[in-house]
């Protein structure tokens, strides 16, 4: 079985049902609408899906550790399948937001001026090469629109105090709706050309977004990366292949559980010579077990600096029913009921002790391993 692995950066997957193409992939996957992201940006979270650990671990845990993924302690998805005699071939928006390790081509896209659809598909020209030369091989695509036009448009434009932006709201969401429709079309013609090359016949395909992307919900964050909830922390996954039953799981899972999934969809064990993954497959979870799993995650707040911190300085952890948040840049704490307030509005820290003990002993625990 070959692998196509699409990243649609910035795809909130509250939108995935409001997209023709998502529509049509939902109900022939298994679909996970409630995954967690490590990182509301792509450079750590793209790190904990490809290694399957969190950020903490492997130490990409800011926009600027990077170049501190261990390599030598965390073995990646693409030298899982290169050491499989896959052909390991990525196309992506630069150098930074995947680990190098086991990509025999990693190309760079210049995200201002490629067409994406037609360079990703001459990608699956060559896919199709290989398999017709009985060659295995991964793809990895990264459709980085949305991210290049929320830079170019707001990021640029406004700081994160921006009154213009934050009084704004419907713009805002009219925006970032145009965005989410332009990578749907993009979607779509990927997934013809797919079919068209008869790809779906022996090709797990993957299709994730790796974090969500703020309209303006909470002042202070007017994109991505600043906070940790759940506008930008939710992403959605589909797994499609024609041996897998298509599902809707609305469980909480997380991004790290993306690798050991394809793992075990590819029938490769875990490497032993390497740290031991953190995530859990989620093969059982399709195959009809109700299971939920706490997430982690953790962002860097810029405050007033116009770059983010070097290190993160919020940290979260998540379970169905809550989410506790310690801001460590001034020591606060936040507490929501995602149940009865989804949208995270009212902080429960002072009127729930129990719980806010709990949640805040896992967090402590998780931060210290």
């Amino acid at each position: 079985m070959n692998l196509i692995f699409i990243t649609i950066d910035g795809a909130r997957v509250d939108r995935f049902h409001t997209g023709l193409n998502f529509s049509k992939l939902i109900p022939k996957s298994a679909f996970f609408s409630k995954v967690v992201a490590y990182a509301p940006f792509t450079i750590a979270a793209m790190h904990a899906i490809f290694c399957g650990s969190y950020g903490t671990k492997n130490g990409v845990n800011s926009y600027w550790s990077s170049p501190k993924f261990k390599k030598n302690k965390f073995k990646t998805l693409a030298k899982y399948l290169q050491d499989e005699n896959f052909v390991t071939h990525a196309d992506t928006i630069n150098t930074l937001v995947l680990p190098k390790t086991g990509f025999d081509d990693l190309i760079v896209h210049d995200e201002l001026t490629d067409d994406l659809t037609q360079r990703h598909i001459e990608l699956l020209n060559q896919a199709d090469k290989y398999k017709k030369a009985g060659k295995k091989f991964f793809l990895y695509l990264h459709y980085s629109n949305i991210h290049t036009e929320i830079m170019q448009n707001v990021l640029k434009k406004y700081n994160n105090f921006s009154s213009e932006y934050f009084s704004n709201k419907e713009k805002n969401i009219q925006f970032y709706n145009k965005l989410f429709f332009d990578s749907d079309v993009y979607l779509g013609k990927i997934l013809q050309h797919y079919q068209n090359l008869n790809l779906d016949e022996d090709t797990l395909l993957v299709v994730i977004s790796d974090h969500g992307i703020s309209t303006g919900e909470k002042f202070g964050e007017r994109g991505y990366g600043v906070f940790c909830y759940d506008y930008t922390l939710l992403s959605g996954a589909m797994f499609c292949h024609k041996n897998i039953k298509p599902i809707q799981i609305k469980n909480q899972v997380r991004s790290i559980d993306i690798l050991p999934t394809i793992l075990e969809l590819l029938s490769i064990n875990q490497d032993p010579a390497y740290e031991k993954i953190q995530g859990k497959s989620l093969v059982p979870l399709m195959n009809g077990k109700i299971e939920s799993r706490i997430a982690f995650s953790q962002s860097g707040n810029p405050l007033s600096s116009s770059k983010p911190p070097k290190e993160p300085n919020v940290s979260a952890v998540r379970t169905d029913e809550w989410k506790f948040i310690l801001n460590h840049y001034d020591d606060t704490e936040e507490l929501y009921n995602l149940k009865t307030d989804p949208k995270e509005n009212n902080n429960l820290v002072t009127k729930e002790n129990k719980i806010v003990q709990d949640l805040r002993k896992i967090l402590k625990n998780h931060l210290e391993l």
